[in-house]
């Protein structure tokens, strides 16, 4: 059995042209408008840089570019919407990686 996990990887570029990998998290629609939750990803000799990263959570909206017609992530520029957005994907975020503290002390483990 191959319990390999490969994630769903994303090259961006910013404004100024630097590209950048990031790890989809999460794909969430609001208000008929779809939504991507990313953070950076390292991999090989990044590792290190992975341990130091802060946990940075990129939120950005998907739109469609008139003259290809292809899928592109845009940021979102309206503040009280991207908060909105953002707490969403955490609490989202969160139940999916909530542990139950209760079955581990059953089992004996010390947090």
């Amino acid at each position: 059995m191959d319990n390999e996990y490969t994630p769903d990887l994303y090259e961006l570029e910013d404004e100024e042209g630097n590209k950048q990998t990031f790890e989809l998290l999460d794909i969430m629609d609001y208000e008929d408008e779809r939504y991507y939750a990313l953070t950076p990803y390292f991999e090989g000799d990044d590792a290190q840089a992975m341990l130091e990263d802060s946990g940075e959570v990129v939120i950005l909206k998907s739109e469609f570019d008139e003259q290809t017609g292809e899928e592109i992530l845009a940021s979102i520029d309206d503040d009280d919407l991207y908060e909105k957005i953002g707490g969403l994907f955490m609490e989202r975020i969160e139940e999916m990686f909530e542990f139950d503290d209760d079955d581990d002390s059953e089992d004996g483990i010390l947090q």
